[in-house]
């Protein structure tokens, strides 16, 4: 996997990515659409926080206050809530 994640490693992983703002009056969240970073990105792009959260900014207020929680998305792996 080399130095980190790229947005095919985590189509790949079947993992679920989210991103929510740092904001107290707003903590906004959302699941990024993978496919489409990978179209926007391309497949190998690096996917570490550290390079995604610079382009993120949340929908709601407008914040650059970003984070991301990386974790196995349920409705693609068996067994999980299925």
């Amino acid at each position: 996997m080399g130095k980190g994640w790229t947005v095919q490693t985590l189509i790949d992983g079947k993992m679920k990515l989210t991103a929510f703002c740092h904001v107290s009056s707003c903590n906004h969240s959302k699941t990024l659409d993978l496919e489409m970073l990978k179209t926007k990105l391309g497949p190998d792009a690096p996917a570490m926080a550290d390079d995604l959260t610079p382009k993120l900014r949340c929908e709601r207020c407008g914040s650059k206050k970003v984070g991301l929680i990386y974790a196995p998305d349920p409705r693609k792996m068996s067994g999980m809530g299925q």
